[in-house]
């Protein structure tokens, strides 16, 4: 990885889970959401620059045995270009790869041209066998 920066298995800070998810074009989540749901990650990572900001994250969750989801890839838009995507991706999987069972089924959710970084790590679409489905849970607006 670039000698510019570090990586650090860590769950991120709710603060920096925020602002990279934010930046880098994720859909934004509150702190409410985000102090309840960080605590529950298997797996995380957090790149940061040479003056401690985190500019990158990536995170595991799962039940612990069966099934797991790669979520939260962000970087930075100031520090993208520079391999850290693939630093953060390459830490996650090589967690995965050792301590998970090997029956496991892991999953993630490839937004844009996002396919071809995770294909470089051996995911491949599901489709047509399965697709991708999800529910958007909002408050009402009364």
């Amino acid at each position: 990885m670039n000698p510019d920066y570090r990586i650090i298995a860590r769950t991120p800070a709710i603060e920096d889970y925020r602002r990279l998810r934010a930046i880098s074009g994720l859909t934004p989540r509150s702190a409410e959401a985000a102090a309840v749901g960080l605590p529950n990650t298997v797996f995380a990572v957090v790149i940061e620059n040479l003056a401690g900001e985190a500019v990158g994250m990536g995170r595991v969750i799962g039940d612990g045995g069966l099934f797991f989801q790669i979520v939260d890839i962000a970087v930075d838009p100031a520090h993208q270009g520079r391999g850290l995507g693939k630093a953060v991706m390459a830490a996650l999987v090589e967690h995965l790869r050792a301590t998970v069972p090997a029956e496991a089924y892991i999953s993630l959710i490839a937004d844009g041209e996002a396919h071809r970084l995770y294909a470089q790590y051996g995911f491949q679409p599901t489709a047509p066998a399965s697709i991708g489905m999800a529910l958007f849970l909002r408050p009402d607006a009364a």
